[in-house]
């Protein structure tokens, strides 16, 4: 990992979300994703954590700000709050425990009523190591993703399967969604005088979006993306 990236200027601060059922494998995918880290012992989170990784996407650096919400029904009131904001989500269950699939409706209706309504979603069947105790095929992950709109992924933190397609494809989605926007507030006013910030905010070009030094290596998008947005 580079070391010179945790304190590399930013064009733009996006915030996300890990949603879904607890232990589905949220923070294990997050400290993958941030730290390339996997513990077998991962506590179940309580209330809400984040982290941040730099990502170059074309010319322009991203700080993705992810936040880790705990999945059990007592944090409800908490975690909903997070969404406000939240230009992206990953909506994870555990491809071992069917009722965690059976959930994500749930989940989606909840991120719907409290986000954004142009946020980026990524459906995630993970823990795909265990395939010997899947309970959840994968076609079943892609018909639901599709009836959704969703992009869809299986990954394995515990490998690193897929964990870097699943953050980045989101994380360049973002991009692509904000930047329309600018073009379209460019187009109104004649000329680029606004960004959005991680609230999904559009602020004057130059303000000072953020000043974070905890951050992990800036790694570019992959092109060849396995999966695609509807």
């Amino acid at each position: 990992m580079a070391e010179d990236s945790y304190d590399e200027e930013c064009d733009y601060l996006f915030k996300s979300v890990l949603i879904g059922d607890s232990a589905v494998g949220k923070s294990n995918l997050l400290s993958r994703f941030s730290k390339d880290e996997f513990r077998l012992d991962s506590k179940p989170t309580i209330g809400v954590e984040f982290a941040y990784r730099n990502v170059h996407v074309g010319e322009k650096i991203i700080k993705a700000q992810i936040w880790d919400t705990a999945g059990q029904e007592r944090f409800r009131a908490i975690t909903s709050s997070y969404y406000r904001g939240a230009l992206g989500a990953l909506l994870i269950y555990d491809i071992t425990r069917r009722t965690t699939f059976e959930n994500i409706k749930k989940w989606l209706f909840e991120l719907r009523e409290f986000a954004n309504p142009d946020t980026v979603v990524v459906l995630v069947g993970n823990k795909a190591d265990l395939r010997q105790s899947r309970e959840v095929e994968e076609e079943e992950g892609k018909s639901l993703a599709e009836s959704e709109g969703l992009c869809f992924l299986e990954t394995s933190a515990l490998e690193n399967a897929n964990v870097e397609e699943a953050f980045l494809v989101m994380i360049k989605r973002i991009h692509e969604v904000v930047t329309q926007r600018i073009a379209s507030d460019s187009k109104s006013n004649g000329v680029a005088t606004t960004h959005v910030n991680g609230n999904g905010t559009v602020v004057p070009v130059g303000k000072e979006i953020v000043n974070i030094h905890e951050v992990s290596a800036t790694q570019p998008v992959s092109s060849s993306s396995k999966c695609c947005f509807q």
